[in-house]
């Protein structure tokens, strides 16, 4: 029990950036906007904040520069995929690799910088025998992500706005007739997915491991697609997938701590691999996938057309 404690802990720290990455994504494409850029978005948010925090020594700080880097790199996508009609995948992938680019670019004098591990708990839970370490010892950002999701969650099932949202994404033209600015709901799910994606990237670099890294988001970006797609476009299923996700990850560590004799470059290719496997799963069944699957995601809409 004392070493189950903290391989839950890790799990919920490591599925943390995934979840809120993916609850991002998740509002994009309910909108029926897809962003192949998140992995870009978050590395941009993580070298933001970490730069930030180590010249201001504010975490706060950090966390708001790197939505706000993130947030900007979203508002240009949405320019020119909403306004200019360029096409979405297309873009999206663009700025993927803008963000990789640049942000190893602007790290580069932050290599071998690191920042202080931060402690956080709550009172008295925190003092409960195997739940207190396991689940009350987190940053706040970690319960401030289940919120969110419970929120999303409420807001496209029980609220006026999410039911338009929703709109949006299988019919902008039904819900255009209707007198709604289809490009104006767009773009506000699309800066949320900006924001979102940036939080998480902050998420990595100050909390998750306090220091950065070249590429240090490795491939969570695109995982963190994976899983909207793994979770049928449901924030609940998507919260469950990420936290899976996270304990493989934190599986490969404990079993080469432990001195598994399986070479460590197959070990950190199982997130991966079950990433690959899920999506194969999935696609098994294309009617499935229509009948969840926002109808209009990826369609370029013109409200003067």
């Amino acid at each position: 029990m004392d070493a189950l404690a903290p391989l839950i802990a890790s799990t919920i720290v490591a599925g943390t950036p995934l979840m809120l990455a993916g609850l991002g994504l998740l509002m994009n494409e309910r909108s029926g906007v897809i962003n192949l850029g998140s992995e870009g978005m978050m590395l941009m948010g993580a070298i933001a904040a970490f730069a930030t925090t180590i010249g201001t020594g504010s975490f706060a700080l950090g966390f708001l520069v790197g939505a706000v880097v993130s947030m900007l790199m979203s508002g240009f996508f949405a320019w020119l995929t909403l306004w200019l009609g360029a096409n979405q995948v297309a873009t999206g992938l663009a700025l993927s690799l803008f963000g990789v680019g640049t942000s190893a670019y602007l790290g580069l004098p932050y290599a071998g910088e690191s920042l202080l591990p931060t402690q956080f708990g709550i009172p008295v839970l925190q003092d409960i025998p195997v739940l207190g370490q396991a689940l009350f010892t987190h940053h706040p950002v970690v319960y401030a992500t289940l919120l969110l999701c419970v929120g999303i969650s409420l807001f496209l099932g029980r609220t006026r706005a999410g039911l338009i949202v929703r709109a949006v994404g299988e019919s902008p033209s039904s819900a255009h007739s209707l007198g709604y600015d289809v490009r104006r709901i767009r773009l506000a799910a699309v800066l949320f997915g900006g924001i979102c994606c940036g939080l998480a990237g902050a998420f990595m670099s100050l909390v998750y491991t306090p220091l950065w890294v070249e590429g240090m988001v490795a491939g969570r970006g695109w995982i963190a697609l994976a899983l909207v797609a793994f979770a049928t476009w449901r924030p609940y299923r998507l919260m469950v997938g990420a936290y899976l996700f996270g304990g493989i990850t934190i599986l490969t560590y404990h079993m080469q701590a432990m001195g598994v004799p399986i070479a460590s470059q197959l070990l950190s290719m199982l997130p991966y691999i079950a990433t690959i496997v899920v999506l194969v799963l999935i696609s098994r069944n294309a009617s499935w996938i229509r009948l969840n699957m926002p109808a209009s995601l990826g369609k370029t809409f013109n409200p003067n057309n």
